[in-house]
């Protein structure tokens, strides 16, 4: 009986939703693929960085 209740909670809660629209969904990607690559290049320099002190100091 738990379980029928969970599914129909479930199941209001999930015509509650507003949903993104098709430019939303297309920013919120743009954002976090630039995001992402930007990251990729700190941490790449970072670790080129701290790699070639290393050898610096070795």
């Amino acid at each position: 009986m738990r379980l029928i209740n969970f599914f129909k909670k479930v199941a209001q809660e999930m015509k509650m939703v507003t949903w993104p629209d098709v430019n939303q969904t297309r920013t919120d990607t743009s954002t976090v693929i630039g995001t992402s690559i930007i990251m990729a290049i700190f941490l790449g320099l970072v670790d080129w960085i701290v790699q070639w002190a290393l050898q610096f100091l070795a």
